[in-house]
């Protein structure tokens, strides 16, 4: 009772706190609102929980207005107009409000309606996320997004067992509902499935809770960085798939040269073909066959970028000659090509800024240094900060988070954003590639 008599007299009441400015669905600001159950609903989602009877459960915040059950309400979130700067789409849905509900301990007091400055409960607002708006359906209404540290130490995963991964997908998608400083991300280039968490801690939580309450079992993994391949030299070679069984056999040669292309060129294939060494309806199967392979990788399973494919020659036989044949065969001269020539390695660099105390800029430029990373400069934040900009490659920093809360006490934050692939150094390329059980980069 003293606690409740020490918040009422400590605080200030709905109508005396600020409403958070709104803006309508294209941007436009709007009048400040009120605390009026009068008033234009505005509303928003405080907090996303999974209950394993009622399914989802979404904590809503009414600032203006009253929500009421059956209600259809217009729900926006990040942004509206362009993704977030976590990657997430923009969404406007229409949903309706269900049953609304008063949370009282561990009960729940049903409620006919929900005014301006009530806290209640709605279970099954399936689209609406934690930070999302809603008002009404005729009236779109935006608020300010929530400003969410950025997580920033991945942690790849993969389910114990089958009857895991069964679950898998859909106990990451509640954990990652109910906690809006964790990110999930499936890599298209690594195939792996990453949770992006705060630190050691978080992480170490995240995994406990998908257990015990989501019923999950994984295995963390080494996060795997997204790199790429591209020939160290121009080379030429021949792809030769030849097969007879008896039947209808396999025929194709096609001769290729690969010669290396500035950055951000991409696959290109050129036909230089004369006599039709190689009929002209197989030209684009050779083509496909390269550009699937490049896709796949020729050596470590990376991507293929920046090269040019030339066809110069090859030959064809009148029965057995196919689609599939040519396929094949060009590429396994695309194989023979990156075995003269050699492959580099191109990896991720990020861009990173980190603000520390000024008393600990000198093991933060030294240790970027050591992960072979380059100072842009520096620059004052406040009083007794400093901001350290560098690029550094991605494969250096998996663990930075963690590295420099450790270096700098807790004191120390960074960001990071992609910037560019660059090449590997020839040592740690050989490295990689010798992991991968390819040749070495030459």
């Amino acid at each position: 009772m003293e606690l409740l008599e020490l918040i009422t007299g400590g605080f200030p009441t709905p109508e005396e706190h600020g409403i958070p400015a709104v803006t309508a669905a294209d941007g436009t600001s709007l009048p400040p609102l009120g605390c009026d159950p009068e008033g234009p609903l505005a509303a928003e989602v405080v907090k996303t929980s999974s209950d394993p009877y009622v399914g989802r459960v979404s904590l809503v915040r009414v600032f203006s207005g009253t929500l009421r059950p059956d209600d259809t309400v217009h729900v926006a979130g990040h942004g509206a107009a362009a993704p977030d700067r976590e990657g997430r789409p923009p969404h406007e849905e229409d949903e309706r409000i269900g049953a609304l509900s008063a949370p009282f301990g561990k009960q729940q007091r049903t409620l006919d309606a929900a005014i301006a400055g009530d806290l209640a409960c709605v279970a099954r607002l399936s689209r609406a996320e934690t930070g999302d708006t809603l008002s009404a359906k005729e009236r779109p209404l935006l608020m300010a997004p929530w400003r969410m540290p950025d997580p920033l130490l991945p942690v790849a995963v993969r389910a114990h067992s089958k009857a895991d991964e069964d679950k898998l997908s859909q106990g990451l998608a509640r954990l990652v509902a109910e906690d809006p400083t964790m990110r999930l991300e499936q890599s298209p280039e690594t195939h792996q499935l990453v949770l992006w968490c705060m630190g050691e801690a978080h992480r170490d939580v995240a995994l406990e809770r998908l257990r015990s309450r989501f019923g999950v079992r994984v295995d963390t993994v080494e996060h795997r960085v997204a790199l790429r391949e591209t020939f160290a030299a121009t080379a030429r070679a021949r792809g030769r798939h030849v097969k007879q069984s008896g039947g209808h056999g396999q025929y194709a040669i096609c001769e290729i040269t690969v010669e290396p292309l500035p950055a951000g060129s991409g696959i290109e294939f050129v036909d230089k073909v004369v006599g039709g060494a190689v009929p002209r309806q197989f030209i684009p199967s050779v083509e496909k066959g390269v550009r699937a392979q490049a896709a796949k990788g020729v050596v470590a399973d990376y991507p293929l970028v920046d090269v040019r494919i030339t066809l110069v020659d090859g030959k064809a036989h009148s029965v057995d000659s196919s689609d599939a044949a040519f396929q094949t065969a060009g590429a396994l001269a695309l194989r023979e090509c990156a075995a003269a020539a050699g492959i580099a390695l191109l990896e991720p660099v990020a861009e990173v800024e980190v603000v520390v105390p000024d008393d600990y800029v000198g093991a933060v430029m030294s240790d970027l240094s050591s992960r072979r990373g380059r100072v842009l400069g520096t620059e004052q934040a406040d009083a007794g900060s400093t901001v350290v900009r560098a690029s550094v490659p991605e494969i250096e920093i998996g663990r930075y988070a963690v590295d420099l809360r450790s270096m700098s006490h807790g004191t120390g934050r960074f960001s990071r954003g992609y910037a560019r692939h660059e090449p590997m150094p020839r040592q740690h390329a050989a490295r990689v590639l010798d992991a991968e059980g390819g040749p070495a980069a030459r």
